[in-house]
This record gives structure tokens, sequence and C-alpha cells, in this order.
């Protein structure tokens, strides 16, 4: 698993989109990371796991649930 180090102004959506090229790979990210659940903005430093995954489990987070 590869790590991400952030900056200081990064967001969960802001991540994901550097990271993977994608906004909704958000929810793999905090999953990974429950640790950070309850930030919003992140400072500088802090260490953020990357997982690996595939487009379709990324798109999967938009369907609802009834849908799943």
């Amino acid at each position: 698993m590869n790590i991400y180090t952030t900056i200081q102004g990064d967001m969960w959506d802001s991540i994901a989109k550097k990271v993977y090229g994608t906004e909704k790979a958000m929810d793999i990210l905090m999953k990974a990371n429950p640790e950070h659940l309850t930030v919003a903005v992140f400072g500088a430093g802090v260490e953020i796991l990357l997982p690996q995954f595939t487009v379709q489990e990324a798109a999967s987070n938009d369907m609802p649930p009834w849908r799943k």
C-alpha cells in the first residue's frame, strides 16, 4: 500500500482526484484511513494510506443503496 503525505488545505476529494484521477475514490480513501475521518481539511504532513482499487469499485459508490 502506498502513502500520500498531505499538503496544507488537502481534502478527501482533492486527494482522491490527485492520486486516482477521480473524486469517486474518496470513500475508498476514507475507509482505509478511519483514524482521520473527523478531518475535513488536512494540515501539511499527514500520511494517508492509498489502497489499490478498481474503477468498478469507485463507480459502485455512485449507486444508491437500493441498487447495490
